[in-house]
Order: structure tokens, then C-alpha cells, then sequence
């Protein structure tokens, strides 16, 4: 029998953000879900789609939650792909610390990729705020265009 998934704790920094007690650099919102822009990115147009309705993860998140969020979050992987003219797109999504999961509420990551080159690691060196806006304005323009 699979263990129970702990409580959700509405402090993370996902939660804050939500709030708006937390500036992003958002791409967009709406009812379901906000994407934002990765602060600590692994690769050029990182970017992520965060649901609003509070789970910490896949495990605990309802299946309605689900099937609203990842039309949100294929939307996004094709905007990123488009307007940096990346090769792939990477899509990831981590379940619990084991696996990897750093802030517990559900997200999910969309990452350009780029033939040749590596993905830096996460939370591993700075990038200028005016870096991540100008990746900001280049997907929101993909994403006006359909």
C-alpha cells in the first residue's frame, strides 16, 4: 500500500506567488493555472505552468485538475519552442523529494532544448532579471499568435 501524500502547506513559494504576495514575470493566467517565467532556468525560454487549485503534486492532485492544466501546459511548450526556434522541448514534472521535487505545489517545467547544448543545472547561477523578461516578451508574443 502506497503511503499518504503529506498535507498541502499553502506557505510554498508557488502558493505565495498565487497570492501575489511574491512578484513573477507571468506569460499568462487564468482560471486553471499561471505561467511563469523560471527564475533559475536550465535553458533559454525555461518556463513553467503552475495550477491554482492547491495540490502538492501529481499524487495528490484531483484528475479534474489534471485535464484542465495540460492543454495549458502544451500551449506553453509550443509557444517556448516557437519563439526561441529551440530543437525539442522538454516537459517535466517531479513527485515528491525522492524524485527530485523541490517546491510542493504541483507544476510543471517546460524546457527549450537546444541540439548541442546542455541544460544548466537548476538553482545554479545567476541570470539578469532583464534576461528573463525579454525570454517573457518573446513567448508572450508566440503566444499571441495563436
Amino acid at each position: 500500500m502506497t503511503p499518504a501524500t503529506p498535507a498541502y502547506e499553502d506557505d510554498n513559494v508557488f502558493a505565495k506567488i498565487l497570492k501575489g504576495e511574491i512578484p513573477s514575470e507571468k506569460l499568462f493566467e487564468d482560471d486553471v493555472a499561471v505561467a511563469i517565467m523560471d527564475v533559475m532556468p536550465q535553458s533559454k525560454g525555461h518556463c513553467l505552468v503552475v495550477p491554482k487549485a492547491p495540490s502538492r503534486n501529481l499524487l495528490d492532485a484531483s484528475d479534474e485538475t489534471l485535464e484542465a492544466v495540460m492543454p495549458r501546459v502544451a500551449r506553453l511548450a509550443r509557444a517556448a519552442k516557437e519563439a526561441f526556434s529551440a530543437d525539442g522541448v522538454r516537459v517535466a514534472q517531479f513527485n515528491e523529494e525522492p524524485a527530485g521535487q523541490t517546491v510542493f505545489h504541483l507544476h510543471f517545467h517546460v524546457i527549450p532544448m537546444y541540439r548541442g547544448v546542455e541544460l544548466k543545472r537548476h538553482a545554479f547561477g545567476d541570470v539578469p532579471m532583464e534576461t528573463i523578461k525579454e525570454h517573457a516578451e518573446a513567448i508572450r508574443a508566440a503566444l499571441a499568435k495563436g
